[in-house]
């Protein structure tokens, strides 16, 4: 990263490609320098328009014949992915998707959601592994070995949802279990994806479409942010991540190469979408909804929703227009005014997109013009704020096609929205649930502690920042890309805080033989345990519950922090990370602070969870799992007690 980089500027490999109105594009050096594009700029003269669409088609026709027609598309069982024009990325374990008091997923909540703030869902993306991996040995397929998953990913596709699964091919540094293309064809059988996102890959090995296409023909293939010319062949859907647009909304490189790909336009933490959204609606593609990105709140905002709502069921109903009608781009090109045409069976469908931040007007020239969002009328057509609409125009003697009439009733209900105030959500601390199990036998040694005093304690907090962020808040708002040192960077805060009373921490985690007489006490077996080694493979609640039984708590990161500064307080061997009383939630994410560290280490990438043993000051986020995923080798715990004072 040089040092002029600006996080809340395009890189230079994010922005648009000059399309040269002079050179001989069918071939040659400028032909080869724009299969390499993201977006194709649109001219700075309205009147080079014309030019400018004769050179793109100059460029594609060329591109087909030095890279080939991209057949796959042919292919029935390919179909669906040009269709999928709304995508949201979910974690497993979002408060929406998964309810943690009943332990059991809702799907169907998350989809009513969806339905009512977006219009609909077309994908899913099931994202497991990241930010947890790394914890422990449990590979990338392990996190997916969820019980009751294959049962979603079928209530998904009963509902009309392509499920697609999430590839880290930076998984190396976990147990091996085989090779990654049998694993994932693999996890594709048993869940049933239509799809595979590939992260961080823009394409997959050749070898690894082949395996994934005999587990599921016509097995979409998504890659993250451009995807080489060359390979639109094998690839139905891309990722557009980090597209920046020119002034005048240009074209999508991999759109204009092959109409039947799909792409999802993504900023990840921009909390305005409305140049996504503008350059999605002009190409006929789709976008990525993606509210909790690995833990951090991101949500969408009342305007940018309402305006996906308007492009959905113009873009579903009348998707033969958008791969198979005549494309026009910037057909209209009017002060801030832009559109595109897409003429199929004597119909033309002009779709319009606002850039600027007050209402505009479009009239339309000549007859047959038919409205399609409410209160627009063949005569006028008012455009929105940094929003959309759309109108079709029929030839002589054509009657209206179903297609637009069933658009026009499902945008009958929607209204313009005029907030773009981001959504904020606030991560407040939950407190254990009452314990009503037994209770152990008075100890008449209690286990050696130490105590923290009451009163005010300042403490300085180390932490990696991940994109999981860490207390409250998106880490990386409104950037573009982070980039080393920024991402994964380490930090420092300070606090102050007030322990009303003092705490008596106990100097050792809980011991495997410790851990099983509450076994034995609440009636599950348990065998001979080490008495010397910390209890792990214990769950968050099942930790809370052997504090309650034991008559204590868990204690919160900062007392854990103060006891361990103190002397007396030790580790048992292997260390392992201690769960604390320290759990958030935002309504979407629910996260507990861990401390201490563990001898455990997963290596190769620095997208893996921290490892290794780590000063008192340290503080790890993890995004807690449920159905008893959050059990891991690399997690034990000890009790606290408070003290009169």
């Amino acid at each position: 990263m040089s040092s002029g980089f600006d996080p809340l500027r395009p890189r230079e490999l994010d922005l648009p490609t000059a399309v040269p109105l002079q050179a001989d594009l069918s071939s040659g050096e400028a032909a080869i320098a724009l299969d390499d594009a993201k977006i194709f700029a649109g001219p700075n003269d309205p009147a080079d328009a014309p030019r400018w669409r004769a050179q793109l088609t100059a460029w594609r026709d060329g591109a087909r014949r030095r890279h080939g027609e991209p057949l796959r598309y042919g292919d029935p069982a390919s179909s669906w992915a040009s269709r999928c024009f709304t995508v949201a990325q979910v974690w497993l374990w979002d408060e929406l998707f998964f309810d943690f008091e009943a332990q059991r997923f809702t799907p169907e909540r998350f989809l009513a959601d969806a339905r009512e703030r977006f219009g609909g869902l077309d994908g899913v993306v099931l994202w497991h592994a990241y930010p947890v991996i790394g914890i422990d040995d449990r590979n990338q397929w392990d996190f997916y070995d969820v019980p009751g998953l294959a049962d979603v990913a079928a209530a998904l596709r009963a509902a009309g949802v392509a499920v697609f699964l999430d590839y880290n091919p930076w998984d190396t540094g976990t147990r091996r279990s085989g090779d990654d293309a049998a694993e994932l064809a693999a996890t594709v059988r048993r869940l049933g994806a239509d799809g595979v996102f590939l992260d961080t890959l823009k394409k997959a090995d050749p070898e690894l479409v082949a395996a994934l296409d005999a587990a599921r023909p016509g097995i979409g293939l998504e890659g993250e942010s451009k995807l080489a010319t060359e390979r639109i062949a094998d690839h139905t859907l891309s990722w557009a991540q980090w597209f920046a647009d020119s002034e005048t909304p240009g074209v999508l490189r991999a759109r204009w190469f092959e109409r039947r790909h799909m792409q999802h336009h993504i900023r990840r933490w921009h909390r305005d979408h409305a140049a996504e959204l503008r350059s999605a609606w002009l190409n006929g593609v789709g976008i990525m909804v993606w509210e909790v990105v690995f833990g951090a709140w991101v949500g969408w905002n009342s305007r940018d929703a309402a305006t996906l709502r308007r492009m959905l069921p113009v873009q579903r109903g009348l998707h033969p227009w958008l791969v198979d009608g005549e494309w026009t781009p910037l057909a209209v090109v009017d002060g801030a005014l832009v559109g595109s045409t897409f003429e199929l069976d004597g119909v033309t469908l002009l779709v319009l997109a606002n850039t600027s931040d007050g209402d505009a007007v479009f009239r339309p020239s000549g007859t047959g013009w038919m409205a399609l969002h409410a209160g627009d009328t063949a005569d006028q057509i008012v455009v929105p704020a940094s929003g959309v609409a759309a109108a079709v125009r029929m030839g002589d003697g054509v009657a209206v096609p179903v297609e637009v009439t069933t658009a026009q009733s499902a945008l009958a209900g929607e209204s313009v929205e005029r907030d773009a105030a981001f959504p904020h959500r606030r991560a407040h601390r939950l407190t254990a649930p009452r314990w009503e199990g037994p209770l152990a036998p008075a100890d008449p040694t209690p286990a050696p502690a130490v105590t923290v005093p009451a009163g005010e304690h300042t403490l300085t907090v180390r932490f990696r920042m991940r994109e999981t962020g860490m207390y409250d808040g998106a880490p990386y708002v409104d950037e573009w890309k982070p980039l080393p040192p920024r991402l994964h960077d380490p930090r420092t805060l300070e606090r102050t805080i007030e322990l009303r009373r003092p705490v008596r921490v106990d100097a050792h985690e809980v011991s495997e033989a410790e851990y099983a007489r509450f076994l034995d006490a609440i009636g599950e077996s348990a065998e001979a345990r080490d008495p010397e080694r910390p209890a792990t493979g214990v769950t968050f609640a099942r930790a809370r519950e052997y504090a309650a039984w034991a008559g204590g708590r868990l204690p919160t990161e900062d007392e854990w922090q103060l006891a361990a500064g103190m002397p007396g307080f030790a580790r048992r061997t292997p260390e392992v990370w201690n769960w604390t009383e320290s759990e958030h939630s935002d309504g979407r994410t629910r996260f507990v602070m861990l401390k201490g560290g563990s001898a455990h280490r997963s290596e190769g990438s620095d997208w893996y969870f921290d490892g290794g043993v780590k000063p008192a000051e340290f503080s790890a986020k993890l995004l807690l799992p449920g159905l008893g995923q959050d059990a891991s080798p690399s997690i034990g715990f000890r009790i606290c007690r408070e003290e009169d004072e």
